[in-house]
């Protein structure tokens, strides 16, 4: 329905002439007796029409026919089915003359719509300056609510960005008025970024701290919004980032920017965050929202920063145990999330679960990127319990990571093809892996790949067994040198990888310092070998794997 439409009878030819400002028109139709009082399909009379319009002469003209038929005041009070009156609708196009005419005419200044606006909220929300100043000279009431969220004109000037209006109104209103999620006016400006509006309510007295019903601080919005400029002048003016912002667990300000990715905000809020947030227990650690919302640049910032990889346990508190154990589960495709690399570049400690996913696949994307940042130590230096906590510039594993690999790495013997050509030219001691789970479940080219790396002639009486076993039964067919004494090169070289360490021969140079000719380096290094096959049907999915781990793996103590 067209509601600009106007009937073409006497009802709406006096509204009609007033909506074009035409007031000799307006005057003539008077004269002639037709009613300024009929109304259209909007509830809408001349007045009205006159009003929206601005024309002052129309409206003094209609008033003065209006008020003889009706009462002056009665008549300019009329509200349409909207419930706005004339000068509602004059101070919401910012006419400024019609208001002060209709006021002189004692319309009703705090008259409400059916929505809940007034006169000043509808000046107030169109930014017209002097007509709110002439409502609040007129006593116009500041301080009421409108709208069904309960907001005041001071929270719908903030939002809007008026900032002289916020600079009148708080002058005369309740600068802590709440709205229904008791939310203030200057929490409001932190939100929509009105920097100005915020300074002037600061500037006014308004308390920076306030905190809405969820507990959200004005430093938290402007924090999850990005506003970097209202998030600065917070933190001058006294607001404080370690306030706790929830009810559910203790979010902070520096949460906001991780979890949103606000860089420049997050970098001025770690300067000032106690860091109690970063490993203490009951808190949590920014890493675990940046994680959530898959923000690297966050994570790469917080790690820079100095904030743990390791982080806090979070299991009772939001179920999670880590934010590397986090990353990995929030991985939905290959390769591995960017925050999966900078946790793992940054010496995220490896727990069991996280072994499952560079072990139990045939995908050896993440198990690649863990060796590049991560050492193997040699067995004696583990137990011996003097680890360094770099070598070559990675981070070397603890004895409880290497245990907890091996464990793994022994339960899942079916992806061994993938992961067992990796760990030993990562440096690995292969005699590690030298367990009768192993020589029982692996495949006969993992079980010949392995063998290669020892003296297979010495091997204990109940690995022996095994080995016979296993050709008898025909699930195993050896290499055919396995039947003699390794030769003599092949002596050779176990002998030097046990004086330089597996660790060094294996992931340096150090080879090609040795005084034997470099046709030999291949050969020293074990490179001669070819690696098993993988031939396995595709994988369960990992959940799945994961949880069959959780309840059939056993602990094989190999350290």
């Amino acid at each position: 329905m067209d509601f600009t439409e106007c009937y073409g009878d006497s009802v709406s030819s006096v509204a009609a002439a007033a909506r074009s400002g035409c007031r000799k028109r307006v005057r003539r139709l008077i004269k002639r007796g037709f009613s300024v009082d009929c109304r259209d399909n909007r509830g809408w009379n001349a007045l009205h029409e006159a009003a929206a319009a601005g024309s002052k002469e129309c409206v003094q003209d209609i008033l003065a026919a209006g008020g003889s038929s009706r009462g002056c005041s009665a008549y300019v009070n009329s509200l349409t089915h909207e419930g706005e009156s004339a000068c509602h609708l004059a101070a919401q196009r910012g006419h400024l003359a019609v208001v002060r005419l209709l006021l002189k005419a004692h319309s009703n200044i705090n008259q409400l719509t059916n929505d809940l606006s007034c006169p000043l909220y509808a000046a107030v929300d169109g930014g017209y300056k002097e007509v709110v100043e002439l409502l609040l000279c007129k006593g116009a009431e500041v301080n009421r609510t409108h709208t069904a969220s309960c907001w005041t004109c001071l929270h719908q000037a903030v939002y809007k960005g008026h900032s002289e209006i916020v600079r009148i109104l708080a002058n005369v209103c309740n600068l802590e008025v709440l709205d229904d999620h008791k939310i203030s006016p200057l929490f409001v400006a932190a939100q929509y970024g009105q920097q100005e509006c915020l300074e002037i309510l600061v500037n006014a007295g308004a308390n920076v701290s306030t905190q809405a019903a969820d507990l959200a601080t004005p430093l938290l919005i402007a924090s999850q919004e990005g506003h970097q400029a209202c998030v600065d002048y917070l933190l001058d003016h006294g607001a404080d980032p370690n306030v706790a912002c929830s009810h559910e667990w203790p979010q902070l300000p520096i949460h906001a920017a991780a979890e949103f990715g606000h860089i420049s905000v997050l970098r001025r809020l770690i300067a000032v965050t106690d860091r109690a947030c970063d490993r203490g227990d009951g808190m949590v650690s920014p890493l675990y929202v940046a994680i959530h919302s898959h923000q690297s640049k966050s994570v790469e910032m917080l790690l820079r920063e100095g904030f743990s990889p390791d982080a806090q346990d979070c299991t009772h508190i939001l179920g999670i145990r880590s934010p590397l154990s986090f990353a990995l589960c929030r991985t939905s495709s290959k390769p591995y999330s960017e925050s999966v690399g900078l946790l793992v570049a940054a010496g995220a400690s490896l727990s069991e679960e996280d072994w499952i996913y560079a072990l139990a696949t045939d995908e050896t994307d993440l198990l690649q990127l863990i060796l590049k940042h991560r050492w193997i130590p040699r067995p004696e230096t583990l137990t011996r319990d003097c680890s360094v906590p770099h070598h070559h510039g990675k981070t070397v594993l603890k004895l409880q990571e290497v245990r907890e690999l091996l464990c793994v790495a022994l339960n899942q013997v079916h992806f061994a093809a993938r992961w067992l050509p990796l760990l030993l030219k990562a440096g690995l001691e292969p005699s590690l892996l030298l367990q009768p789970h192993m020589l029982e479940q692996a495949d006969s080219e993992v079980l010949n790949y392995l063998l290669e790396f020892v003296n297979w002639s010495n091997l204990s009486p109940p690995l022996k067994h095994i080995l016979d076993r296993r050709r008898t039964e025909k699930t195993w067919e050896p290499c055919p040198h396995f039947d003699s004494v390794p030769c003599l090169s092949h002596m050779c070289r176990l002998q030097v990888r046990s004086v330089l360490g597996p660790d060094l021969l294996m992931r340096t140079d150090v080879v090609q310092q040795l005084p034997v000719p470099s046709l030999l380096h291949d050969f020293l290094q074990f490179r001669d070998i070819p690696e098993a096959s993988y031939t396995h049907s595709p994988p369960s999915p990992l959940s799945n794997r994961l949880q069959g781990y959780r309840s059939t793996h056993e602990h094989r103590h190999v350290l």
